[in-house]
């Protein structure tokens, strides 16, 4: 059963102005509409929803053509970039707004949390909230009464829970905003990217109890994050948003591996490897970074190229005895595997002052899947201090690479797994 269903819906704002601007624009939509029953004029023009580029239309769509559905139970992770149109897309959902075109069909009582404090009247106290938020949901007063120990419980705000909300810290007001929207028996609830206001305990209750309501409760989740480890973790399915339109459905892996892959093949992220320096030391200047011969931070590999040439070219003023680290991460940022020449070999680099320059290859492990993955690197004192650090330096692309797992893995207490010097 389809608990949500969006047929080829839009939203088109007009930009800087309320109205069409003038009001023989405004007589003209009324006459094409309403007179002679045809589609709004205004809807054949706007330009996509990039906001970074300056358009020629002063019309735009925040979202276009969107068409998909959500099965009763599912927990569905909506994401994409900043301006994607993934707020938008939860605002018609929760009438916030309505769609300029298409509709939108909606089986079951919406509960949502979009902002910080949603619904709360502010000279109210928290617990007079809770039962206006409930009746707005279409709750009885005996239902709320039911939840409500449950609710305040859950929120950890009882010792403020009679005083006005204006009162509360944003962390506080999101605590009990989710817990309101949570507890009171929605069959579909919407959640924005506010739990991030939340601190790390707040947050692991809250994904615990939505996977519960999905779940153990058979509810419908939608959920908007930038925080991939969580949409992984919670959801079942993906939705890509990409300037105002669907990029991609499918399951979360698949959405998050398309959105992280292409957030990182975009032609801004072809910059120099020395360009990504998060900390120097003042008596060093790196000049020159390059992995597998290039000075640029993405690269591609594929099989017979199971080795990285590192070459590092700079100057210093003191003299270093360091290391070379290298951390291979996936693109959420999980560490995958981690080389230092000096913890595995027993070596390492004594650099005098002046220029020097180092060259190493390295063989990556044999388990590493087709993909894309992210580098770290650094000059370090091992146990000490870190000359220089590059994160985020080097992006691969692996294609027919590797069998996975044609070698036996070895791990460390750290979690980390060395790689290979040849």
């Amino acid at each position: 059963m389809k608990a949500i269903e969006f047929n080829h819906v839009g939203k088109q704002y007009r930009l800087g102005l309320v109205s069409i601007g003038t009001f023989k624009k405004d007589m003209n939509r009324w006459w094409v509409m309403n007179v002679l029953g045809k589609e709004d004029p205004f809807l054949k023009i706007g330009d996509t929803n990039v906001r970074a580029t300056k358009g020629e239309s002063e019309f735009v769509w925040a979202l276009k053509d969107i068409n998909f559905s959500v099965e009763q139970g599912d927990v569905v992770g909506i994401i994409g970039k900043n301006g994607a149109g993934k707020s938008t897309l939860l605002k018609l959902l929760s009438r916030v707004t309505a769609p300029t075109v298409g509709e939108i069909n909606v089986c079951g009582r919406i509960a949502s949390l979009l902002e910080v404090g949603t619904g709360f009247h502010p000279e109210m106290t928290g617990r007079e909230n809770i039962y206006m938020n409930g009746a707005i949901m279409g709750m009885t007063k005996a239902e709320v009464t039911r939840k409500l120990d449950e609710i305040v419980d859950f929120s950890g705000c009882e010792r403020y829970i009679d005083t006005p909300v204006k009162r509360y810290s944003s962390g506080m007001k999101v605590r009990l905003g989710f817990a309101v929207a949570a507890h009171l028996e929605p069959e579909i609830l919407v959640v924005d990217e506010v739990l991030a206001v939340g601190d790390a305990e707040f947050q692991k209750k809250a994904i615990g109890k939505m996977q519960d309501v999905s779940k153990g409760q058979g509810r419908t989740v939608l959920f908007v994050s930038h925080n991939m480890a969580a949409v992984r973790n919670l959801c079942q399915k993906g939705v890509v948003l990409r300037d105002g339109m669907t990029d991609f459905i499918g399951t979360v892996d698949d959405a998050v591996n398309h959105y992280l892959e292409t957030a990182n093949s975009q032609p801004e992220e072809q910059k120099l490897i020395t360009d990504c320096i998060q900390k120097c030391k003042s008596f060093l200047r790196i000049s020159e970074i390059q992995i597998n011969h290039t000075p640029y931070s993405i690269t591609s590999l594929s099989s017979g190229q199971e080795v990285l040439d590192v070459l590092v070219k700079g100057n210093t003023s003191e003299p270093m005895r360091c290391d070379i680290k290298l951390i291979i991460k996936k693109l959420d940022g999980t560490p995958l595997a981690c080389f230092m020449e000096g913890r595995y070999k027993g070596h390492l680099y004594d650099i005098q002052p002046g220029d020097f320059t180092i060259n190493r290859h390295i063989r990556l492990p044999k388990y590493m899947a087709d993909g894309v993955y992210n580098i770290d690197f650094y000059l370090h004192e091992p146990g000490r201090q870190d000359f220089f650090q590059a994160l985020n330096c080097q992006t691969i692309h692996i294609e027919g690479f590797f069998d996975q797992y044609a070698h036996p893995i070895s791990i460390s207490n750290d979690g980390f797994i060395g790689l290979e010097s040849v």
